[in-house]
């Protein structure tokens, strides 16, 4: 993958062709890069882009890097949306869930929020080069929305606790802290969200929110305390329960 960034070529003509002298200017830039990777700097960074639910994201430092996992709640939304509905999704980062949901519902409006200018920049420039049409709004949480009701509110929030052992691994010693952590337990942005969300949805609307291994009960009952009913939770892949989501139906 690396080679064929920095050269430019098709990785099916790199394996075609092995025997293939790089040019010195092509060999420094791979060298460049396999270093930053030997680092540990994730591939999506260095490369610049992402897939996500069969779209090419341009990702950045300035954004979290897509996962298959929050594909669950694109997913979720395919099935809870109703046609011409509005979606909110909270925290948009690179723009991958909203743009996803946008792809699949052509006709639903599509509200994307994030705090960070500079994330807001790369999910406006992907909905650009997309072609798909989303509203983005600056701001923490519901703020730049007050007032409004939606369909569905989708969200990927920080929900690492503080101090975890895994910020120092992987891939998201890259990535922005702020879009990661949240509080001492992991919980602080998903207890807002639930208990702010009634207030933004429409009668019959959902709450769908991504969370980490093991806080599935503890979400379950912040959305329950919020007043939503249908309240449970699906498994990723791996089988860990990864999102929780609820409905509100107030009597």
């Amino acid at each position: 993958m690396l080679l064929a960034f920095a050269t430019g070529l098709a990785r099916t003509r790199l394996v075609a062709h092995p025997e293939a002298i790089l040019s010195d200017a092509h060999e420094a830039a791979f060298a460049g890069l396999a270093a930053r990777r030997k680092d540990g700097e994730p591939i999506a960074y260095l490369l610049g882009e992402r897939e996500f639910h069969e779209l090419t994201l341009r990702v950045t430092p300035d954004v979290l890097i897509p996962r298959p996992e929050t594909e669950l709640l694109v997913d979720f939304a395919q099935e809870a949306l109703p046609a011409g509905g509005a979606v909110l999704d909270l925290g948009t980062g690179s723009g991958a869930i909203a743009l996803a949901i946008r792809r699949q519902h052509p006709e639903a409006r599509v509200v994307a929020v994030d705090r960070s200018p500079a994330a807001l920049a790369v999910a406006q420039e992907n909905a650009s080069r997309l072609g798909l049409q989303v509203e983005f709004l600056e701001g923490d949480w519901f703020e730049p929305v007050n007032g409004r009701r939606f369909d569905l509110i989708v969200s990927n929030p920080p929900y690492i606790a503080q101090g975890d052992r895994h910020l120092a691994e992987g891939d998201v010693r890259f990535e922005p802290q702020m879009a990661l952590v949240s509080g001492v337990d992991g919980l602080d942005a998903i207890r807002t969200i639930a208990a702010a969300g009634p207030a933004h949805l429409q009668r019959g609307g959902w709450i769908a929110i991504e969370h980490g291994q093991g806080q599935d009960s503890a979400v379950r009952g912040l959305l329950l305390a919020a007043g939503l009913g249908s309240v449970s939770s699906r498994p990723d892949l791996a089988g860990i329960a990864r999102i929780s989501f609820g409905q509100y139906n107030p009597e």
